[in-house]
């Protein structure tokens, strides 16, 4: 019989770690993609972009918590980190963000087909057929990794809070 009052995370198979030589493969194409995106032009902070706003939908906790800090580290502004969900609805991001912000969200959502053909069309006039190819990977990439971690829910490790007011 087993116990059902154990917390439910405890029951995952880590699967990055039951199966190491697939994962490895994983991070070995992750690296590949990194450097066609680098070769491609897209800077850093923009494959962070992506990666958060592919993870805020899948809805990975891990891997959000992994590339705010990376995003943070390529010179994002916490501004445009805490608005990216609704980032069709601020001013704050380039023509070139917002283009390949919605091609890797119409990948990770390939089964609505119009918004799909929209986000192409319009990279189609923005981006080079290299930074397309590029932003398509990258949110092939995290995808993935949202699954690995998801599944295998991956804990996010907090850091302790310092309490007290901040106005002392």
């Amino acid at each position: 019989m087993s116990d059902t009052t154990a917390d439910p995370a405890s029951r995952r198979v880590f699967i990055d770690k039951q199966s190491p030589k697939a994962y490895h493969a994983l991070v070995e194409t992750a690296d590949a993609v990194r450097a066609v995106a680098a070769e491609s032009g897209l800077d850093r902070s923009l494959v962070e972009l992506i990666n958060l706003r592919v993870s805020q939908i899948n809805g990975c906790a891990y891997c959000l918590d992994v590339h705010t800090r990376a995003a943070l580290r390529a010179g994002e502004t916490t501004q445009r980190l805490g608005v990216l969900a609704v980032w069709r609805d601020t001013e704050l991001f380039t023509e070139r963000e917002r283009v390949a912000l919605a091609l890797a969200e119409a990948t990770t959502e390939p089964a609505n087909a119009v918004a799909q053909e929209s986000a192409y069309e319009t990279a189609r006039h923005v981006l080079n057929d290299d930074e397309i190819s590029a932003v398509i990977w990258v949110a092939i990439t995290i995808n993935a990794f949202n699954r690995v971690s998801i599944l295998s829910k991956h804990p996010v490790r907090g850091i302790p809070l310092i309490t007290g007011s901040p106005r002392g």
